[in-house]
């Protein structure tokens, strides 16, 4: 017996004995979609330039906001009989003056990966790191703040306060101390930015005459979002509740009421990363005495490639197609580049669902199969979109010794950037003439993918920006599909789970 549990307060549900399907015609609602191309690498990728520039770019796009915000709050400021005043870069703080600057944090940790400290060791080609944490229980972590003239330590209770990773910008108001450090009196980053109107991109918005012809009762479009299919070489103990989740999202579990008011009002599935499983051991392909081979020393090993979980994929996406367009973001296990932003997963993956995808006499037309990079940017029923598959906010949990996820995600949005610690301790493409971790417009929507556990929140803007955050779980330890509502972008929660 299949038994789905929406723990947003539709309570517990029991799907009925199966009737004749010829009964059930269902119309899958409409999805207005427009997938925007903001972290897509050029074809032709340089990685000889230096990953400082970076940093440059990001402090030349924030740091004007920054110091719009910092005057606004200092430039009256007296304190002793001083005015503060602003410095134009970090070596222009003297000892015992009152005034404040804009620069890019730093933060100098031990415990952080270190490639100067792989080099000295002739580690030449070192892997991503998997250290669990950069803290330091000791205390020796310091916070710097530096710009293209120099860097000066940052210290002082205000601190205690804010949460900081390196590559965030903020503005700082202290005087330096005989120590040659900068006493902080206040802090401020540049916080939301500027959010655009519902429908800014679209020609799909309802035009006003049509409303009326609009039934107000009915139930409203819901965007579903999962993460962490994880498909592997070898039998789940999830097996039966991926089953529930294909018959869930193709409107063929429970009651025919169910199917036509709820389920079939899902206009989109989003996959967030993480759909293939990490490689394991207990894979029983790497185990079987029939096809192990001695490893090989130079080159890549065929004989260890095992096929089962993109096949899988593939019959997953293969079999929901037909009735629901997928927008599918690579994740960290998933066969992509390791460095952010990640491209998108290559068609040869899919040899069933490519052809839902874009066709080659219209490559740049979105099919129903969008396989769209990690992050990824999209207007979604006229709403701006901004998800990612997790490792950035994975990263920034590093920082901390009981991290507060959404909490961080509030932070990302308030600082402007979606991956502030790429490329310092996220490995990232080393751009040279834009910056795309920086949020350029405030999204209405923004999410992360492979998660521990669900959360949401609301958060708000000085200018009246509204902003859902949104923790996608891991479908494999959660067995839970996160729903959107497109026109009020509330969020409820639907857990799936197999009984017999």
């Amino acid at each position: 017996m299949v038994k789905l549990e929406d723990i947003a307060g539709l309570g517990l549900l029991q799907a009925p004995p199966k009737t004749d399907s010829k009964n059930t015609d269902l119309e899958r609602a409409p999805s207005n979609y427009k997938s925007l191309n903001t972290f897509a690498l050029p074809k032709a990728r340089q990685y000889q330039q230096q990953f400082a520039d970076i940093y440059f770019l990001r402090l030349t796009k924030i740091k004007p906001a920054v110091e719009q915000i910092a005057h606004e709050a200092w430039d009256d400021t007296v304190l002793g009989g001083e005015n503060a005043k602003k410095v134009e870069r970090v070596l222009d703080v003297r000892q015992g003056e009152l005034c404040w600057v804009a620069g890019t944090v730093y933060m100098d940790m031990p415990l952080k990966p270190s490639i100067l400290e792989d080099v000295s060791k002739d580690r030449w080609i070192s892997a991503p790191t998997s250290v669990g944490h950069y803290y330091s229980e000791d205390g020796k972590d310091q916070v710097m703040l530096e710009d293209d003239s120099g860097r000066i330590r940052l210290v002082g209770e205000p601190l205690k306060n804010y949460f900081l990773v390196t590559g965030c910008i903020i503005a700082v108001m202290g005087t330096e101390n005989a120590n040659g450090e900068f006493e902080v009196i206040d802090l401020k980053f540049a916080d939301l930015p500027p959010q655009p109107p519902r429908w800014a991109l679209s020609d799909k918005k309802p035009k006003s005459e049509d409303v009326s012809m609009v039934d107000v009762g009915s139930p409203s479009k819901k965007i579903a979002i999962i993460s962490g299919l994880e498909f592997s070489g070898f039998s789940t103990a999830y097996s039966a509740e991926l089953k529930v989740l294909r018959e869930f999202l193709a409107a063929q579990a429970l009651d025919p009421e169910t199917q036509s008011n709820e389920q079939s009002k899902i206009s989109r599935l989003i996959i967030a990363g993480n759909s293939i499983a990490e490689a394991s051991s207990s894979d029983p392909h790497s185990n079987n005495p029939n096809t192990k081979t001695h490893a090989k020393k130079y080159g890549y090993d065929a004989s260890a490639y095992n096929p089962a979980p993109s096949q899988l994929l593939d019959s997953f996406l293969n079999e929901l197609l037909p009735s629901l367009p997928i927008t599918l973001l690579p994740g960290a296990n998933d066969p992509a580049n390791v460095s952010y932003p990640q491209q998108p997963i290559h068609s040869a993956m899919f040899p069933e669902s490519r052809y839902y995808g874009p066709t080659p006499t219209h490559p740049d037309q979105t099919g129903w199969l969008d396989a769209t990079t990690n992050p990824f940017e999209s207007e979604i029923e006229g709403w701006r979109v901004l998800g990612t598959s997790g490792q950035n906010l994975d990263d920034i949990c590093k920082y901390m010794e009981d991290p507060d996820r959404l909490g961080l995600m509030e932070a990302m949005c308030r600082w402007r950037c979606s991956a502030p610690t790429a490329p310092d301790t996220l490995w990232s493409y080393p751009f040279q003439d834009d910056e795309p971790f920086v949020m350029k417009e405030c999204p209405h929507l923004y999410f992360v993918g492979s998660q521990p556990k669900f959360g949401s929140k609301v958060i708000e803007g000085p200018d009246g920006q509204i902003v859902r955050l949104v923790l996608v779980p891991k479908f494999s330890e959660t067995k839970e599909v996160v729903l959107v509502d497109t026109e009020t972008l509330d969020v409820s929660l639907v857990r799936l789970s197999a009984a017999s």
